[in-house]
């Protein structure tokens, strides 16, 4: 996939006008390169992201017509809007292998789920080392092999190419099925009833009256 770039001048909080024309500030870095100040046009990279997510390998096109080739390093939303606020590109070479966090994208409905039992996801990503041909966009976790207590998927059963060298151990994980935590029930506090309330309350009115009689 391929994006248009162009060199960046405008540094620091002067990027704000760029947001205002659609433009997102950019920057690329690499092994062994110059730093790149880069902008791109915000509709583009909106479409490019959504097809490729990050670690996808793109072209680069600069004004120059030079083809850099680059994966997406780190996206920074706005917290409100969700906006791009900027872009890290990270330059690779075909022939150098490099370490990527992969997503992993859950599929399917746990039947376990349906008797009563709790679905734990307890990985998000998983980190690997390859090729920047050969980096998946997700690795997909199909849930409905999940049907009772105990159960859980790990790293060793996913389908992963030869080509590609994972980064924690293969017992490692996934996801699993657990039970349901029982909430503690804090007891009810003592009930009173109406005889031992108005009991409680004639003696003490007595003993008051007692107390206040006059010495003779």
């Amino acid at each position: 996939m391929e994006l248009q770039v162009k060199d960046r001048e405008i540094l620091g909080k002067k990027v704000k006008s760029l947001r205002a024309r659609g433009l997102i500030p950019a920057e690329l870095f690499g092994h062994k390169i110059k730093n790149k100040h880069l902008t791109i046009s915000e509709k583009d990279f909106t479409k490019v992201y959504k097809e490729a997510g990050e670690h996808t390998v793109l072209t680069l096109i600069t004004e120059k017509d030079e083809k850099l080739r680059a994966i997406i390093s780190d996206v920074t939303h706005h917290p409100l809007t969700g906006n791009f606020l900027s872009i890290d590109f990270r330059q690779v070479r075909k022939d150098e292998k490099i370490h990527a966090k992969i997503p992993i994208e859950f599929t399917g409905v746990a039947p376990a789920v349906k008797k009563g039992f709790i679905l734990i996801k307890v990985l998000d990503e998983i980190e690997i080392e390859a090729l920047p041909d050969k980096i998946p966009r997700c690795f997909k976790v199909e849930l409905s092999k999940l049907d009772d207590l105990g159960q859980s998927i790990s790293i060793h059963d996913l389908k992963i190419a030869s080509d590609i060298k994972v980064l924690i151990p293969p017992e490692t994980i996934i996801a699993t099925v657990s039970e349901q935590t029982k909430e503690e029930i804090a007891p009810p506090p003592p009930t009173t009833t109406v005889e031992e309330t108005t009991e409680t309350k004639t003696k003490e009115t007595s003993e008051q009256e007692e107390t206040q009689k006059p010495e003779k």
